[in-house]
């Protein structure tokens, strides 16, 4: 498998990008059929980390081994995966423009029956938010440790609040930054629900918020997985979760 360290120009966030890139060994009835695309796995970061994190801290390249999964882990500062009031567009970028880039340089499969979205903390928040924005371009979605409840984390991320949200940093509730809301508007629309895994701690601080979007995820009815048990918001749980996350995954990502 390759490991790849991509830096590629942005329109969207008007800089040079980043992200990782994990991608299985070449496989000659792939090479040589130019229609056999890849599945994919679009893996997001927390709050304070960036594209490296999941490389640097979880064995995520020993996990994908012998997975014929391609694996991209972009960067998007501390964004809450937003079209920044103050800053760049990273909804944007993430939502539409990184996947067409991606597609662009590697044989990556647009169908959604093989695109998944992962995520720790904010990135958990963020693969919840692309997979109920969009549930017709992902088959699945996880959410590790996620900050689910972006209205009750407003009073803890004040200054990030306002670089993001701006005047509607106290109005979310109900909002399109709201997965609560977003999960009812996807069911409501009567469109195929992606699969679901949510995965928290039991001594997580996020605990709280993840049970609440779990009672309201069972209320709708939505196609959920969740797992908890002992385990605090750090590496050595999210090490062991995202394996369990690969495993999880629908048979086109293995």
């Amino acid at each position: 498998m390759a490991l790849l360290h991509v830096h590629f120009p942005s329109p969207a966030l008007g800089i040079a990008a980043s992200m990782e890139v994990i991608l299985p060994d070449p496989q000659p009835e792939i090479a040589s059929d130019p229609n056999r695309k890849l599945p994919t796995l679009l893996l997001l970061h927390g709050l304070s980390d960036d594209h490296s994190a999941w490389v640097r801290r979880t064995s995520i390249e020993r996990y994908a081994a012998g997975r014929n999964i391609a694996i991209l882990m972009p960067a998007v500062n501390r964004s809450f995966y937003t079209d920044m009031e103050y800053g760049a567009a990273y909804w944007t970028f993430v939502s539409e423009e990184l996947p067409a880039t991606a597609r662009s340089y590697f044989p990556l499969s647009d169908k959604r029956e093989d695109n998944f979205v992962a995520g720790l903390s904010m990135g958990g928040y963020g693969a919840f938010k692309l997979a109920l924005t969009h549930p017709d371009r992902y088959a699945a979605a996880a959410s590790l440790s996620g900050a689910l409840d972006i209205v009750a984390r407003a009073a803890h991320f004040t200054k990030d609040y306002r670089n993001i949200f701006g005047e509607q940093a106290d109005q979310l509730e109900g909002s399109k930054h709201d997965v609560f809301h977003l999960a009812s508007q996807a069911v409501a629309s009567g469109a195929p629900m992606p699969s679901l895994f949510q995965a928290c701690g039991t001594e997580d601080y996020l605990y709280a918020d993840n049970q609440r979007f779990l009672g309201h995820a069972r209320e709708l009815g939505l196609p959920l997985a969740y797992e908890e048990e002992a385990g605090a918001h750090n590496w050595a749980y999210w090490d062991m979760k995202i394996s369990r996350v690969l495993d999880w995954l629908p048979a086109a990502g293995k």
